[in-house]
């Protein structure tokens, strides 16, 4: 069974810094593409970024300067690392994988960026609350 389970969120002022995690199972991070994205009350799903098997990276050009994605395959784990914090990052986060092959559910509302082909499995979300 895949699953992916989120971590690292909280309240933070404007200016700080958050790292959250993602620990996979069910299958190996290692040669699949990953990826972040958020959602805010009110609002439309909005892509952070993602990291091919390769460990190539894209990222929306409003996040790059202050958000880092990574894995680590020996953890199983994707990584977020957020710097530089706003308001306006509040929002829920969540993480999520492109396994082709292995079931999950492909019909999900389109957001950018992602990885190609999209995502089957996401995670339950982590809340992140940045305070002015």
């Amino acid at each position: 069974q895949v699953t992916l389970v989120e971590s690292g969120g909280g309240s933070v002022q404007a200016g700080g810094s958050l790292r959250l995690s993602c620990a996979a199972s069910g299958y190996s991070v290692t040669g699949y593409c990953l990826g972040w994205f958020r959602q805010a009350p009110g609002k439309e799903r909005e892509g952070i970024a993602y990291i091919r098997g390769g460990g190539t990276t894209t990222y929306a050009d409003s996040m790059k300067a202050r958000f880092t994605i990574s894995k680590d395959n020996a953890k199983n784990t994707l990584y977020l690392q957020m710097d530089s914090l706003k308001p306006d990052d509040t929002a829920m986060y969540y993480c999520a994988v492109n396994l082709p092959g292995l079931g999950g559910n492909w019909n999900r509302p389109y957001f950018s960026p992602r990885c190609p082909g999209g995502y089957n499995y996401w995670g339950q979300g982590t809340q992140v609350t940045v305070s002015s």
